[in-house]
């Protein structure tokens, strides 16, 4: 699969590159997170969100939203899923990373998604990404065998455990946690997921 670099204006229907905020104090606090040989995601983590700039992410990136700031760490190499959020997801790479990604309007009426249609873009570390709701997202992917880590900015409860049943219809199918609508790709076998992608599970090997 070829991999475009976010400064590719073919990003620019997915996201954009946010310019003019210090990040260094969320991307120092996370040189003490870990990477694990799978992938990880913690949604909120207190030094994430009282480091130097997190107050930014709330008052200028979020306009004053109440937000949360965590991670997802690890070893990847595949597709696996796509998921959307109602909102933008800040990603901060504080490693070279991969992201793949579709366009929530690409979904047909059942709630399937052609794998085909999917685009690779690299994250270059310290580079912070806007990815709009309309957005299909889901782990990064590693370049390095060292692995990847990312920092995921959300408003708050965003990815958390949900406590209302989705019905068994429609887009409620897809409703995987708060705010978090999820399709998966069979091969994942990704428990409780509505295994919506079709075509191959894309690797980047």
């Amino acid at each position: 699969m070829k991999v475009l670099n976010v400064t590719d204006a073919s990003f620019r229907k997915y996201g954009k590159v946010l310019k003019g905020y210090d990040y260094s104090g969320i991307l120092e606090e996370m040189q003490n997170t870990p990477v694990p040989e799978d992938v990880t995601y913690v949604p909120s983590l207190a030094a994430l969100e009282s480091a130097v700039g997190a107050e930014a992410m709330a008052d200028k990136v979020y306009g004053g939203m109440p937000i949360q700031i965590g991670y997802c760490n690890g070893h990847n190499k595949a597709l696996n899923a796509l998921e959307y959020h109602r909102d933008s997801e800040i990603d901060i790479a504080a490693t070279d990373l991969i992201l793949m990604l579709g366009c929530e309007q690409d979904v047909e009426d059942d709630f399937t998604y052609d794998t085909a249609k999917v685009e690779a873009f690299l994250v270059p570390a310290g580079t912070a990404v806007e990815l709009y709701a309309t957005t299909l997202h889901y782990a990064p992917c590693h370049v390095d065998e060292a692995g990847f880590r990312c920092v995921v900015v959300l408003p708050k409860n965003t990815n958390t455990d949900i406590e209302i049943d989705p019905e068994a219809t429609g887009e409620d199918r897809l409703l995987f946690a708060r705010n978090k609508w999820l399709v998966a790709h069979e091969d994942a076998a990704i428990g409780g997921a509505f295994n919506g992608l079709r075509g191959e599970n894309i690797t980047l090997d």
